[in-house]
């Protein structure tokens, strides 16, 4: 077996595409395998997950041989590119939060005097609301019922942001005082 510093690496990916060559694929993966485990490790992955991810893209590299276009980059910069992009992907998975445990029971029925009362609270907000003045009412229901932000408002309207934010304000300290 030659030398690896001697090696073509195009040669070698041309055989594993054209052939299906396991020999070339052995000793680009005899030379690969060990420096994407250290690069994989020097970017923060520890040696165990390193040397899964660096399997992973081997695999990767036998797959998707026909991929490899030497016009556009070398073996070693389309093998570590690879690496790089399975990394992020591991990273990126890793950031996600766990989700959280549902329960399988039904919700247990909400008492009666909290249903009362939220009815009350409703019926009253919406009594408050339908007191505000004309112009602060439609710019609060902008905002809160058709959950745009203060510059889609004064986009829409035509008015200058500071009057959609101080609409805003006294709207709801109007409303904080009616439903107080």
């Amino acid at each position: 077996m030659p030398e690896t510093a001697t090696l073509d690496w195009t040669a070698e990916m041309a055989a594993i595409r054209d052939r299906q060559d396991q020999a070339a694929f052995a000793r680009l993966f005899s030379h690969f395998a060990p420096r994407l485990k250290a690069f994989l490790m020097k970017s923060g992955l520890a040696p165990d997950q390193a040397e899964d991810c660096a399997q992973d893209v081997m695999a990767t590299v036998w797959k998707r041989a026909a991929l490899f276009d030497p016009a556009k980059a070398g073996v070693s910069t389309w093998i570590f590119t690879i690496a790089r992009n399975r990394r992020i992907d591991l990273a990126r998975r890793g950031a996600r939060p766990e989700p959280e445990e549902l329960p399988w029971t039904p919700e247990p029925a909400p008492d009666q005097a909290d249903v009362l009362a939220m009815q009350q609270d409703s019926d009253r907000l919406t009594k408050a609301l339908a007191e505000l003045p004309e112009a602060q009412r439609r710019i609060v229901e902008r905002a809160f019922y058709g959950d745009l932000s203060h510059s889609e408002i004064a986009a829409e309207t035509g008015l200058p942001l500071g009057t959609i934010k101080s609409r805003i304000r006294l709207a709801l300290e109007r409303l904080r005082h009616a439903l107080d």
